[in-house]
C-alpha cells in the first residue's frame, strides 16, 4: 500500500463497534492498514511511535471482544495508545496530534469517552483499575475492567503495590502484561498456544474451581501438599508464579500479534471473571523495519521519511542541556571514580548514553521507580559516593517524600541535574516541568540554581557536585544556545547573581530560561537585567541594591507563579523598608496545553512583546 492508496477497512471503523462486522480475515488486514496509517500519520507530525506499532492487534482484539466504552480499557501512560485513538473515532483529527488545539499526545478524560483514564506517567493503570473495579464491585456492575501495562512499567513499585491489592479484593479484572522485551520465538509457539488455551478456557477454570470445593474437605496437610503440588506444576511451565502467589490466575504468555489467537484468548478470558492476567509477548516497532531494529530512536520521533526511516534533521546546530550535562558527566567522571549516576529510565533523553558506554561501572538505571532512584542514592552517600541523579521534572514529583525524608532531613550530599523545566511543547502538561522550583525552595538546607545557557549549566552542575550537600540545577529541553562546550570545572559563588544589563527603567530578575529574552525586553526600556542564577539562596544583597535604584522590580521566570521564584523575591523585599512596584512573571495558575513551545510562552505572556506590554500597561497604572 502507497501513501495516497484509500483504507479499504479502516475507513469503515469510526467507532469500535464497527469492529464486531468485520470476520477475523478482515481484522487481520485491518491491522496492516491501521499500522500503514500510523507510520504515515506519524511521520509527518512526529509522536510516539514504537509502543503503538506494537499493540496494533492487541488494540483490534480488545475493542472486538469487549464493549468498550462500558468495559473500560485503562492504558499505562498513553505511548502505546495511538491505534487506540484512531479506532475510537479519531482518526480524521490525528494529522494534529500533540499540536495546539489538535489532539493529545497521551489520554485525555475530556477528549474522548473511551479514554477512561488520563495517563501521562507510567505505572498507574493497574492501580486505577482496582479503584474502578472496586466501585463497580459496590455496585453490581458486571463491567470488565482492563488494564494495559508494558514490562518496562512494572518496574515501578506502585503496579506491585495494585497488584498485591487487587489480590486481596474479589474484583472482577484483567491486567494484560504486554511484554514487548522478549523474542517472540523463545516464548510462543504451538505448545504455548495451546497453553494459554487451556488456561484460559472453561473446562481449566471449572477444574480449578471445583478442586477448590474438593480441597475443603480435605484435612489441611493434604490440601497444603495439592496446593504446592499444583503451583509447583504451573511454576514449571509458565512464568506466572508471582502473580498466582499475588491472586492473579495468570494465562500466557501468547503472541500478541496473532488477532486469531488474541480474540479466543479474551473471550474465554471474557467468560472467566475474577482476577486474571494475561501475559502477552509483541515486538516494539512492529511492521516498521526501522523502529523494529531501533525502538528507543522510535519511541518518541520527530517528523521522518517513511522509506529509509531518517529522521528530518533541525536546522538548529546548537547542543541541548541535556547535552550539556551528559559532557559534564563524562569530563567529571574522568578524574572522580566517587560520582555515581542515576537514572529512572532516561538514559537517551537525559544525554547520558556516551557516560553509560564508557562508564558503565558508575552508571544505574534503576528503571521506571523514581522513589527508588532517590534512595538508592541516599544510600551510596552515606557510604561516601558522590550520586548524581537525572531526573525530569515531572518525574521528580513522584519522588518528593523520598527528597525530603531521606536525602535532606539527613543532609547527604546528593545533586540533581532536573532536566525539561519549564514548558516541554508537544508533550504537554504531563511532562511540564511548571512546579519544581515552587515545591523544592520550600526545603531547608537545599540549593537550587538555574542556568542561562549550557556553559553555565555545566558550571552549576559542577558548582552543586562540589557542594557539600543537596544542590539541584534546573534546566529545559532544548537548545543551550551553545554549539560546544568550554570546561566545566570553574564554579560559581553559592548564592550570586550576574549583572547582564544596566539600565534605569527597571530592574528585570531573569531565572534561568528567560534571561535571554529579559535581555530583547530591556534593550526597548533601557532596563536593568540580572541573571539570578540562584533561586536558593537568592542574592539577597543585589535585589536589595536594584530595588533601591528602580522604582520596578520584574521577576522572570519559566515555572508557575504561584511559590515559584518570584515569590522568593517578594518574600525578600517585604522583610526591607522599599517600597517598589513588583510584577512577577510566570506560568499561570492553570494547566497550559500541548503545542509548540514558543507558542505556549506567547499565550502565557512570556515573549518579548508580552513582557514589554505587562511592564507597560502596569506602568500606566500607576501614572
Amino acid at each position: 500500500m502507497n501513501e495516497t492508496e484509500s483504507y479499504t477497512l479502516l475507513d469503515q471503523v469510526n467507532t469500535p463497534s464497527d469492529l464486531k462486522k468485520l470476520t477475523q480475515t478482515e481484522l487481520i488486514t485491518l491491522a496492516s492498514e491501521l499500522r500503514h496509517f500510523l507510520i504515515h500519520s506519524v511521520s509527518k507530525t512526529g509522536g510516539h511511535l514504537a509502543a503503538g506499532l506494537g499493540v496494533v492487534e492487541l488494540t483490534i482484539a480488545l475493542h472486538s471482544v469487549f464493549n468498550t466504552p462500558d468495559d473500560r480499557l485503562v492504558w499505562d501512560i498513553g505511548h502505546q495508545a495511538y491505534p487506540h485513538k484512531i479506532l475510537t473515532g479519531r482518526k480524521d483529527n490525528f494529522h494534529t496530534i500533540r499540536q495546539e488545539n489538535g489532539l493529545a499526545g497521551f489520554l485525555k478524560r475530556d477528549e474522548s469517552k473511551y479514554d477512561s483514564f488520563g495517563a501521562g506517567h507510567s505505572s498507574t493503570s493497574i492501580s486505577a483499575a482496582v479503584g474502578m473495579a472496586a466501585a463497580f464491585s459496590q455496585t453490581g456492575s458486571q463491567r470488565e475492567v482492563i488494564p494495559i501495562i508494558g514490562d518496562g512499567a512494572l518496574t515501578a513499585g506502585m503496579a506491585y503495590e495494585a497488584l498485591n491489592h487487587g489480590g486481596d479484593l474479589d474484583i472482577n479484572m484483567l491486567v494484560i502484561l504486554n511484554d514487548n522485551n522478549m523474542s517472540i520465538s523463545a516464548n510462543v509457539g504451538a505448545m504455548r498456544k495451546h497453553l494459554s488455551r487451556i488456561l484460559s478456557g472453561h473446562f481449566y477454570t471449572k477444574f480449578r474451581q471445583h478442586s477448590k470445593e474438593f480441597l475443603k474437605n480435605l484435612p489441611p496437610l493434604f490440601t497444603k501438599f495439592a496446593k504446592n503440588w499444583e503451583e509447583h506444576m504451573k511454576g514449571m511451565i509458565l512464568p506466572g508464579t508471582l502473580f498466582e502467589e499475588l491472586g492473579f490466575n495468570y494465562i500466557g504468555p501468547i503472541d500478541g500479534h496473532d488477532i486469531p489467537a488474541l480474540i479466543e484468548t479474551l473471550e474465554n478470558l471474557k467468560q472467566a471473571k475474577g482476577r486474571r492476567l494475561l501475559h502477552i509477548v509483541t515486538q516494539k516497532g512492529k511492521g516498521f523495519s526501522p523502529a523494529e531494529n531501533n525502538p528507543c530512536a522510535f519511541h518518541g520521533v520527530k517528523p521522518f521519511n517513511t522509506s529509509t526511516g531518517v529522521v528530518a534533521k533541525s536546522n538548529d546546530n546548537q547542543k541541548t542541556y541535556s547535552e550539556a550535562f551528559g559532557h559534564w558527566l563524562c569530563e567529571t567522571a574522568k578524574n572522580d571514580k566517587k560520582l555515581i549516576a542515576i537514572t529512572p529510565a532516561m538514559c537517551e533523553g537525559s544525554g547520558m548514553t556516551e557516560f553509560r558506554n564508557n562508564y558503565a561501572d558508575q552508571f544505574y538505571d534503576v528503571g521506571i521507580a523514581e522513589q527508588h532512584a532517590l534512595t538508592f542514592a541516599a544510600g551510596l552517600a552515606c557510604e561516601g559516593f558522590k550520586p548524581v541523579i537525572a531526573i525530569y521534572s515531572s518525574f521528580l514529583q513522584r519522588a518528593y517524600d523520598q527528597l525530603i525524608h531521606d536525602i535532606i532531613l539527613q543532609k547527604l550530599d546528593v545533586t540533581f541535574a532536573i532536566d525539561r523545566a519549564g514548558l516541554v511543547g508537544a508533550d504537554g502538561p504531563t511532562h511540564a516541568g511548571t512546579f519544581d522550583i515552587s515545591f523544592l525552595r520550600c526545603l531547608p538546607d537545599i540549593v537550587i540554581m538555574a542556568p542561562e545557557n549550557g556553559n553555565e549549566c555545566q558550571q552549576m552542575l559542577e558548582t552543586a557536585y562540589q557542594h557539600k550537600g543537596t544542590a539541584c540545577v534546573r534546566y529545559p529541553r532544548g537548545s543551550a544556545q551553545s554549539d560546544s562546550f568550554s570546561n566545566p570545572q570553574e564554579l560559581i559563588p553559592i548564592g550570586k547573581a550576574s549583572i547582564k544589563r544596566s539600565g534605569k527603567q527597571c530592574a528585570i530578575l531573569a531565572f534561568g530560561s528567560l534571561v535571554n529574552t529579559a535581555l530583547e525586553v530591556a534593550e526597548k526600556l533601557d532596563a536593568t537585567v540580572i541573571n539570578m542564577r540562584f533561586i536558593k539562596p537568592l542574592d539577597e544583597k543585589l535585589i536589595y541594591e536594584m530595588a533601591s535604584k528602580h522604582e520596578t522590580i520584574v521577576t522572570l521566570e519559566e515555572n508557575t507563579i504561584k511559590g515559584g521564584a518570584g515569590s522568593a523575591v517578594n518574600e525578600y523585599l517585604n522583610t526591607t523598608q522599599l517600597n517598589n512596584r513588583i510584577i512577577n512573571l510566570g506560568l499561570p495558575d492553570h494547566f497550559v496545553e500541548h503545542g509548540n513551545h514558543q507558542d505556549q510562552l506567547n499565550k502565557c505572556g512570556l515573549s518579548v512583546n508580552g513582557i514589554l506590554s505587562t511592564i507597560q500597561k502596569n506602568k500606566e497604572n500607576y501614572q
